[in-house]
């Protein structure tokens, strides 16, 4: 696009026992919006032998969103909640001053051939809020709003845009859209987006000022108000933003925040193990070096 600022690769990264796809944080753009980490998990076919077991691990400063495009994963953490993820829903687990989690393949499944597919996004908390109590929500896939216009299929995940209101209980100016296309479609949401930008292409294409983009990459706008592209037939996009913070976020390990002594604390709580623990979990991820 000639709007484009950045564009920022998938790189692979190590989750547990599991290979991601890593898109934020990059060397050059740490952030867009409030946006601080996305994780792009598989698509992965596993055997009965295999499953998907990222043991019990903290945050703290953020709030963590899952949304799976395919496969099921069973979310247990510290405060009690133990709820199996499913394509289309939402799982918001804002940390707060301290979270534990653990995220593995239901015992349904374990011995089952299964596949997984979907997004690890954690966004940062406002200043005055990284302090706050630790909070969950599960949103269900019928509760999200969807809509279709000029035969491209919107779904507003988390935020508000285009006059209307996700249920996830965000805490900043902030969207997350995804965009499927059935036939060739031009598109422009200069008047509907705000703060920062950046178009994630999961499968298709992008056409934009003579130029084609591919999946496995971000693009970041130079400017919202210039969001003008075209999207291929049989595309899926991912729009993500909003309005970026004041200070700096710091990011190390699972921890984000403004303060770096907020972050060194958490690391002595982890490495002492005095965060609250998951119930009926033994195993923990130990803090890296």
């Amino acid at each position: 696009m000639s709007n484009i600022k950045m564009i920022v690769p998938e790189r692979a990264a190590e989750i547990g026992n599991f290979l991601v796809g890593r898109l934020l944080p990059f060397r050059e753009k740490r952030m867009i919006g409030p946006f601080v980490f996305i994780d792009h998990m598989g698509p992965v076919s596993m055997t009965k032998d295999q499953n998907f077991d990222v043991p019990p691990h903290p945050h703290v400063g953020l709030s963590t969103l899952t949304y799976l495009f395919e496969g099921r994963i069973m979310h247990r953490d510290s405060l009690g909640n133990e709820i199996e993820i499913n394509p289309g829903a939402v799982n918001w687990m804002t940390a707060g001053n301290g979270v534990v989690h653990s995220e593995r393949t239901p015992g349904s499944l374990r011995d089952k051939e299964k596949s997984l597919h979907g997004l690890q996004i954690w966004v940062g908390l406002p200043k005055e809020l990284e302090n706050i109590e630790p909070s969950f929500s599960h949103i269900e896939k019928q509760e999200i709003p969807q809509w279709t216009e000029n035969k491209i299929s919107y779904k507003l995940i988390a935020g508000e845009c285009f006059g209307k209101k996700s249920p996830v209980p965000v805490y900043s100016k902030l969207f997350l859209l995804e965009l499927k296309s059935s036939e060739k479609r031009k598109l422009n949401l200069s008047i509907d987006l705000f703060g920062e930008s950046g178009i994630y292409i999961l499968e298709g294409k992008i056409n934009s000022d003579g130029n084609t983009y591919e999946p496995k990459q971000i693009l970041v706008a130079k400017d919202h108000k210039l969001c003008e592209f075209e999207m291929d037939k049989d595309t899926t996009i991912y729009i993500l933003g909003g309005e970026p913070f004041k200070e700096e976020r710091h990011i190390h390990w699972n921890f984000v925040a403004s303060d770096k002594n907020i972050i060194a604390k958490a690391r002595e709580d982890w490495k002492n193990q005095n965060f609250p623990k998951v119930p009926g979990e033994t195993e923990f991820v130990p803090l890296p070096n």
